[in-house]
């Protein structure tokens, strides 16, 4: 990722290699110094200059591998020879392609390979190899996946507001909670996605990344409240909604599987009951401060007990007084009125 950002447009060496691609000479680059580079490399012109698009592109015109130092933003050396293993497996077959992708393998540092024919740009990391594409794909994809993450989202509040129904009234089943862990980590597999693809488009990503921050507006505070209020207190086997990262797409589709993986254990099949502690609710009643939310939680031990509590038992709590106990009073009233509309709906 972080070498992706440095090939990203608008920045100075997406610039150089944008030049030579124009200009149709082609290029070899290793970003990187090292010994096992050094030990690599023959020929060439020592020559230790500040980088600028415009040198790397009259470089680019000699025979030979150009070898730039990223973290000094500098020009080592330029018309160098590389002569990797050649035991390397590679299955390149252009020469210039074969040399970066041996490179990269055997000094772990990332190589560049600019085709004059093709007029593609090629980025050579370990055993990773990766097309740099262009702005206008790339965005093309990216609206595609945000059509997706927007059609997620809606769902996702769907379930939600489903759950809220189900805790009031002390329903809520392993399946529930199932259900909106899938969600929850389809949206964070997608934009996962969609960070990488506004990662790679650079300045040209901007309203991308305004769009997504603003879908993405709640959703981590959601599976932070949801972790608090289902964790059991043994919570020995729980890898929560962080395990669902490990499952492939086709398991990600079972409830079975995704709240087996979460870490309710196998007496509890999807139609066991389940309570909820209550944070996420109590976060939803406005003007009550998120540390009084926490209190309540605390002092009450579930959404059902904090229910039954009377306005002087509310009081009880250090720093909750009349008006504020009136407030939560009045919050839990439209969170059971709000549950029993769904319920009739």
């Amino acid at each position: 990722m972080e070498y992706l950002a440095l090939l990203a447009p608008g920045t100075p060496l997406r610039e150089g290699l944008e030049r030579i691609l124009r200009g149709r000479t082609g290029a070899l680059v290793v970003l990187g110094v090292s010994r096992e580079v050094d030990k690599l490399s023959t020929g060439g012109f020592n020559l230790d200059v500040a980088y600028t698009p415009t040198a790397l592109r009259e470089l680019a015109k000699m025979d030979g591998a150009i070898i730039v130092d990223p973290d000094s933003n500098r020009i080592v050396r330029a018309g160098v020879q590389l002569m990797p293993d050649p035991s390397i497996e590679t299955v390149e077959t252009g020469t210039r392609h074969r040399t970066a992708e041996r490179v990269a393998r055997q000094t772990g540092l990332p190589a560049l390979s600019v085709s004059a024919s093709m007029a593609t740009i090629t980025l050579y990391l370990d055993s990773h190899r990766h097309l740099v594409e262009r702005s206008e794909q790339i965005l093309s994809r990216a609206n595609q996946a945000l059509q997706t993450l927007e059609r997620y989202k809606a769902r996702l509040w769907e379930v939600t507001t489903r759950l809220s129904s189900l805790e009031v009234q002390d329903q809520v089943t392993v399946r529930d909670f199932a259900v909106v862990a899938q969600r929850l980590e389809m949206i964070r597999r997608l934009t996962s996605e969609l960070d990488r693809h506004a990662l790679e488009l650079g300045t040209d990503g901007r309203m991308l990344t305004l769009q997504l921050h603003e879908l993405g507006g709640g959703v981590d505070e959601l599976r932070l409240l949801l972790e608090r209020d289902y964790r059991p207190a043994d919570a020995d086997n729980w890898t929560g909604l962080a395990g669902l990262t490990a499952l492939a797409t086709a398991e990600l589709l079972e409830p079975l599987t995704v709240a087996r993986t979460i870490g309710f254990t196998p007496h509890e099949h999807l139609d066991t009951r389940i309570s909820t502690r209550g944070y996420r609710q109590v976060a939803q009643i406005h003007r009550l401060p998120s540390a009084f939310g926490h209190r309540l939680i605390e002092h009450f031990g579930s959404l059902q007990a904090l229910f039954a509590a009377s306005t002087a038992e509310l009081q009880e709590i250090d720093g909750v007084g009349e008006s504020r106990a009136r407030i939560i009073r009045d919050g839990l009233v439209r969170l059971a009125e709000s549950a029993y509309t769904e319920r009739m709906d």
